[in-house]
């Protein structure tokens, strides 16, 4: 097994941030040639997923998140904390903090289009986001 931390600075809610060179780099660095790669990052308001690397379902993505848990509406967490990012918790566990990919002669198996991302919920200006990749094989 192997393991090692990404350490991605975001600058706000709703960017999203290519993973795949450094998933890329970090199944490469563990000489795994077949297993799985898991990528996990910390935190409750941020997420990875797959999708696209392309503007325009980039947007999609992101207008589809507004419309699941909109900017607009009260939230309990909001009343509780005042901290403004109630929408931020509740996108991230829609998508969810955790990503399994097969590892297929040592490079991630993913389709053709198909990118890990991270996603940036929180309403902050900018976060520190953690990043662990664990490859097994």
């Amino acid at each position: 097994m192997f393991r090692t931390t990404i350490q991605v600075e975001t600058h706000g809610e709703g960017e999203i941030v290519n993973l795949t060179p450094r998933i890329e780099q970090a199944i490469a660095e563990s000489g795994v040639r077949e297993g799985l790669a898991s990528i996990f990052v910390t935190g409750s308001t941020a997420a990875v997923t797959t999708i696209e690397y392309e503007p325009g379902v980039l947007s999609d993505l992101r207008r589809a998140l507004s419309v699941i848990a909109p900017a607009d509406i009260p939230y309990a967490h909001d009343a509780a904390w005042g901290d403004g990012n109630g929408r931020s918790h509740v996108r991230a566990a829609v998508v969810g903090p955790s990503l399994s990919v097969p590892v297929i002669e040592g490079r991630p198996g993913c389709g053709t289009w198909q990118q890990i991302v991270l996603l940036e919920l929180d309403v902050r200006s900018s976060r520190q986001r953690t990043v662990y990749v664990t490859v097994q094989g």
